[in-house]
């Protein structure tokens, strides 16, 4: 046994100390920061002139999105020993459940490391200046979202076609193989697929328009 309760169990990991927050704790603040943020950016969107609701929704999701990349990811990405961290630090504790889930977290998985890393230092700031963009009209919008959503999507695969050639052999059960690998990144494929498919009909139309006055 490796002392943690992470899959592989002959996975080693000197120094693991065990959770302080309990999962509904660790979730429940997740979520209350999550609808705060959702809030704030729908009230502030709100007092911007000529944008539409689908407009309003997409700068809740990326300024959603981009904080989790920034905030969450990027904690991972430059805290390698977050497993041995012995008091209840709220962002240690999100990894130290999360591995149950996928422990090549926990393993610092080269895979996993390098992609989390390019979506916070890249992804993070990128997203949040989507939320600029939209509210200010700036005519790289939709270029912009395009290419984060791209960013996403492509690491998502990566991350889960690493898994599935690895053996898909990485979560504590079933329950946190669904809820944590399967679920919780499912909304990073679904949603950026959609805000892509919007966005390249949005910029077609954009060059069909001017096509006309250049020929």
């Amino acid at each position: 046994m490796g002392g943690h309760p992470y899959y592989p169990e002959d996975l080693q990991l000197p120094g693991y100390v065990p959770l302080f927050l309990s999962q509904s704790q660790i979730v429940g603040v997740y979520g209350v920061a999550s609808v705060l943020v959702v809030t704030f950016i729908w009230f502030i969107s709100g007092r911007c002139s000529r944008i539409s609701s689908i407009d309003r929704i997409l700068m809740c999701w990326w300024a959603f999105t981009g904080l989790t990349h920034l905030i969450l990811e990027g904690y991972f990405v430059f805290s390698p020993n977050f497993y041995k961290l012995n008091s209840p630090f709220y962002l240690a504790e999100v990894w130290k459940e999360y591995s149950k889930g996928d422990s090549r977290y926990a393993a610092r998985d080269s895979a996993v490391v390098t992609v989390e890393g390019i979506t916070a230092v890249l992804e993070g700031p990128a997203c949040l200046l989507a939320v600029y963009a939209i509210a200010a009209r700036k005519p790289y919008n939709y270029t912009l979202q395009l290419a984060v959503c791209l960013g996403q999507l492509y690491g998502d695969i990566v991350y889960f076609v690493t898994a599935f050639l690895e053996g898909d052999k990485f979560s504590a059960g079933r329950y946190y193989y669904w809820a944590y690998f399967v679920l919780a990144n499912s909304f990073w494929l679904v949603i950026p697929s959609i805000i892509a498919v919007r966005c390249w009909k949005k910029i077609s139309q954009a060059f069909l328009m001017e096509k006309p006055k250049n020929s």
